[in-house]
């Protein structure tokens, strides 16, 4: 991290969160997921939304993408944050099953997390995250690891609460910047 304070500002309304972590060994039960509690604990503590799916699933793009389209179509969540298979392994598939779901890439989000995470380790550029936009839900994919899920999604935070109200075209958006 770039080691600035970075500043926060809660949601002017309350958004619906999923969070979506990919791995086999997690969704089998070999191995308990660390990602999502510190991925939840900061959506709920610093921007005040609430998680309303979450799940563990095994490294399967139909079941990725499957996933993403029925929280994104059905349930209608603000933000869909993934974790884990984002890297060059053979089963790292996340972002080729985000791709076949979003309708816009925001690549903004991923440079900006590619940026600040190279100052910590030479091994982000091995990372193959994706965000984008379907409908009016931004999905992000965030590296598996705890510590590097904290990292990435700190640093995209300061303009998750106006990118939410961009996509709700919410009035607010236009007033607050």
């Amino acid at each position: 991290m770039t080691g600035t304070a970075r500043k926060y500002s809660v949601m002017s309304k309350q958004s619906k969160v999923g969070i979506l972590i990919v791995s086999d060994r997690g969704s089998s039960g070999v191995y308990e997921d660390r990602s999502g509690p510190v991925i939840r604990q900061i959506i709920t503590d610093k921007l005040g939304a609430v998680v309303e799916q979450l799940a563990v699933i095994p490294d399967q793009t139909d079941t990725i993408k499957n996933t993403l389209i029925k929280w994104v179509d059905q349930h209608r969540l603000d933000l869909i944050l993934t974790s884990g298979v984002t890297g060059f392994a053979p089963r790292d598939v996340t972002p080729e099953a985000t791709r076949q779901v979003i309708q816009k890439e925001t690549p903004g989000l991923v440079f900006a997390m590619l940026r600040d995470s190279l100052t910590v380790t030479p091994h982000a550029m091995l990372s193959r995250m994706v965000a984008g936009i379907r409908g009016q839900t931004l999905i992000i994919n965030l590296p598996g690891s705890p510590k590097a899920a904290r990292e990435n999604l700190e640093t995209i935070l300061p303009a998750l609460p106006h990118a939410l109200e961009l996509l709700r075209d919410d009035p607010a958006a236009e007033e607050s910047h």
